[in-house]
C-alpha cells in the first residue's frame, strides 16, 4: 500500500475505533475489561493466594466443566428454580389480578403481601425447614416465597391500570367476569407481569442458593459453599458465573419477548 493510501486509511481506522468506543457494545466491552483488570491487580497485590481472580477462574473453567457433580448441581438448582417460578407465576398472576380488580380482595391481602415482600427470605428459612423438613421441599417453598410477591404486586398494579373503557367495552358485549379477566385485564397487565417476572426470577435464584446454603442440599449453592470453605474460590466462582449467566440469559429472553410481542411498550426514547 502506498503512502497516500496509508494517510487515507488512518482517519478511517480512527473513525471506526471511535465509533466502537462510543457504541453500546464498545462501552460494555471496555467497562468489563477495566473491571477485570482492576480485580486481578487488587487481588494479586492485597489478597491471599486462594482468593478468586479472573486468571484463576479462567484456568478453573475446564476442571469445573469436566466435573459431572457440577452439572448434576446445575440441573438440580435450575430445575427447582423453574418449578418454583412456575408455581409463583400462576399463583401470583391470579392473586395479583384479583387484588387489582376486586376491592374486597385488595383490602384483605394488600397489607400482608406488601409486608411479606419486604421480609428477608433468610428470616423464614428456620420456619420453612421446620414445616417442610431438611429436604428439597424446603428449597421449593423458599423459591416460591421469594418469587411470588414480585409477580403479585406487579400484576395488581397492572390490573388497576387497565383503562376503564376496556372494561366498559367488555361489559357492553355482555362479557363474563372470567372473560374480562383473561381477555382484557391480563393482556392489559402484560407489561407489568413481565416486569414482575424478571424481578421474580432473580429473587428465585437467590432463594434457591440461600436454601441450599442453609439446608446443605445438593445444588449449585452447596457446590459454591463447599468449594469456598475448602479454599477453592476459583472453582466456586465458576459456579457463581454460571448462575449469573443463567439469570442474564433469562432476562434477555424476557426482554426479547417484550420487544417482539409488545413493541408499543419497549420504546427507547432516550437522547444521546
Amino acid at each position: 500500500m502506498s503512502s497516500p493510501d496509508l494517510i487515507l486509511e488512518r482517519p478511517a481506522t480512527e473513525a471506526r475505533l471511535r465509533a466502537f468506543v462510543f457504541s453500546d457494545t464498545g462501552a460494555r466491552v471496555i467497562a468489563g475489561i477495566a473491571i477485570l483488570l482492576l480485580w486481578e491487580v487488587v487481588v494479586r497485590l492485597f489478597a491471599p493466594a486462594y482468593v478468586a481472580k479472573p486468571s484463576g477462574i479462567v484456568i478453573a473453567i475446564p476442571k469445573v466443566f469436566s466435573n459431572p457433580a457440577f452439572w448434576d448441581s446445575v440441573g438440580v438448582t435450575v430445575g427447582a428454580v423453574a418449578q418454583g417460578l412456575a408455581i409463583a407465576f400462576v399463583a401470583g398472576t391470579l392473586i395479583g389480578a384479583a387484588m387489582g380488580r376486586i376491592r374486597l380482595v385488595e383490602n384483605f391481602l394488600q397489607l400482608y403481601v406488601n409486608g411479606f415482600f419486604a421480609m428477608p427470605m433468610i428470616a423464614i428459612l428456620p420456619l420453612v425447614t421446620i414445616w417442610f423438613g431438611y429436604t428439597g421441599d424446603a428449597r421449593l417453598a423458599t423459591i416460591v416465597f421469594a418469587a411470588f410477591f414480585s409477580i403479585a404486586l406487579n400484576v395488581a398494579d397492572g390490573a388497576r391500570a387497565t383503562p376503564p373503557e376496556y372494561i366498559e367495552v367488555s361489559r357492553s358485549f355482555r362479557g363474563s367476569g372470567w372473560s374480562r379477566l383473561f381477555d382484557v385485564v391480563l393482556p392489559s397487565s402484560m407489561p407489568y407481569l413481565l416486569a414482575g417476572l424478571r424481578l421474580a426470577a432473580g429473587r428465585a435464584v437467590v432463594g434457591a442458593v440461600v436454601a441450599e446454603f442453609y439446608v446443605a442440599l445438593p445444588g449449585l449453592g452447596y457446590f459454591i459453599l463447599f468449594h469456598t470453605r475448602t479454599f477453592r474460590h476459583d472453582e466456586a466462582f465458576v459456579a457463581v458465573a454460571v448462575l449469573t449467566g443463567a439469570c442474564v440469559l433469562f432476562d434477555i429472553a424476557v426482554a426479547q419477548a417484550t420487544t417482539r410481542f409488545l413493541p408499543w411498550y419497549r420504546r427507547d426514547e432516550r437522547t444521546d
